[in-house]
């Protein structure tokens, strides 16, 4: 008897026949650095790549006024364009997104090669050069095998994760919808964890990430006369104090809640009171209700403490969540993760210490964000100028992507 059941496709071994153009896309986009959300060259690149192998793709992503504004104030300049990409391969339901997003660091590389960025003062510290040629990768794996789907892969290439609002800005643009999307994958590489091992955490995986910027108008003068004057600087210090004990006493402490004050500016003299002063504070959790109490009152006790002393105020603030990584959908993607890693080498190193924008996506769908070796402990980590990476485990990237995708629209239509 002749078996229908279709014929398991070996994406590792299609991967290493890849692997040199997923090399080259990635030392491309390396040299080629972009900030933010507005990042033409690198939107362009993608996607006439798409486009070489017949891709339907679209820009996705739309910056509000406001959004672009409140980014400009807290010092990122003025971005008013989001040049996403959005492509789609296959038809019908279900829908799987995988995601790759695609900005950089301002830093200057210190790692000498001969891909080494030609932009002073830019830099893929995080790895999302390396991100979106995995995914190029696994898009040409999987347009191969379109006819294999059984279903919809949507391919998302994202600017601003740096900012914590690029994936944001493109669900609110209909990254979701046309069609629908059910599930999401995303990797990121760890150029200090050992190369090939994959973390998979079910659950959180990466901290929420809350930030407010206090721009303090007080009322100047000599400092010979405090008394006719709104102390600006004084009030700043309040905050500092305020804010910093603010958890300690309110928050339980086995929740794992941080605040700190980055940076505050005030003042050019000693016999001067300035008018303004500003601080800038970071709240990082991982416990929603604890996170839920404190962004109420963070904002409550900057007004009390402000208006106290006669001054006014401005907060610019920005919010990114939890990374949530779905049990059951972890669950259902395990047996393919394992077929190119290896079940040795899946780990789960526990949460992140950082924050993760693709927490947006996972908070609408059942994700899974997990972690790719590419170096070993001790190398210089991410966001670091002299960060590098094995670029022989690209090809392990693109084939987690295509075999994820493949065999879990696969897995719904048993």
């Amino acid at each position: 008897m002749t078996s229908t059941l279709p014929i398991k496709v070996n994406f590792f071994e299609e991967s290493q026949k890849y692997e040199e153009q997923i090399i080259k896309d990635r030392r491309y986009l390396h040299q080629h650095p972009e900030l933010g959300f507005d990042l033409p060259n690198t939107q362009k690149y993608i996607r006439q790549r798409l486009d070489e192998m017949g891709i339907e793709n679209k820009p996705c992503g739309v910056v509000p006024e406001e959004i672009a504004k409140k980014y400009a104030r807290a010092g990122f300049g003025l971005q008013e364009n989001c040049t996403g990409v959005v492509a789609t391969i296959g038809k019908g339901e279900p829908c799987i997104l995988l995601r790759a997003d695609m900005d950089a660091l301002p830093l200057e590389e210190e790692y000498d090669s001969e891909y080494k960025s030609k932009i002073p003062g830019k830099m893929h510290a995080c790895g999302h050069d390396s991100h979106v040629a995995m995914l190029l990768g696994a898009a040409r794996m999987l347009k191969d095998h379109e006819d294999k789907l059984q279903g919809t892969v949507k391919l998302m290439f994202q600017p601003g994760e740096e900012w914590g609002y690029g994936s944001k800005l493109m669900i609110d643009d209909g990254l979701l919808e046309n069609p629908k999307v059910h599930a999401a994958f995303a990797i990121h590489i760890m150029p200090d964890q050992e190369a090939g091992t994959l973390s998979v955490t079910k659950g959180t995986v990466s901290q929420a990430m809350d930030t407010y910027i206090v721009e303090i108008q007080g009322n100047g003068g000599h400092s010979s006369q405090p008394h006719k004057t709104i102390d600006a600087n004084m009030i700043m210090n309040q905050l500092y104090t305020s804010l910093n004990l603010l958890y300690t006493r309110e928050v339980d402490p086995k929740a794992s809640v941080t605040f700190s004050i980055g940076a505050m500016s005030g003042g050019t003299v000693t016999n001067i009171i300035p008018d303004k002063a500003v601080l800038q504070g970071n709240m990082r959790s991982f416990d929603q209700q604890s996170r839920d109490h404190m962004c109420k009152r963070i904002p409550e006790m900057i007004d009390h403490i402000v208006k106290a002393w006669r001054g006014e105020y401005n907060i610019v603030d920005f919010h990114t969540p939890t990374t949530h990584n779905n049990p059951e959908f972890i669950d259902e993607v395990m047996p393919a993760l394992e077929d190119i890693v290896g079940k040795e080498n899946v780990v789960d190193h526990g949460c992140l210490g950082g924050s993760e924008d693709f927490s947006h996506i996972s908070q609408a769908v059942p994700s899974a964000f997990v972690v790719l070796g590419t170096g070993k402990e001790g190398q210089p980590p991410v966001h670091n100028p002299r960060m590098h990476q094995n670029e022989d485990t690209f090809k392990y990237g693109a084939a987690l992507h295509a075999n994820v995708a493949m065999e879990w629209l696969k897995a719904q239509h048993k």
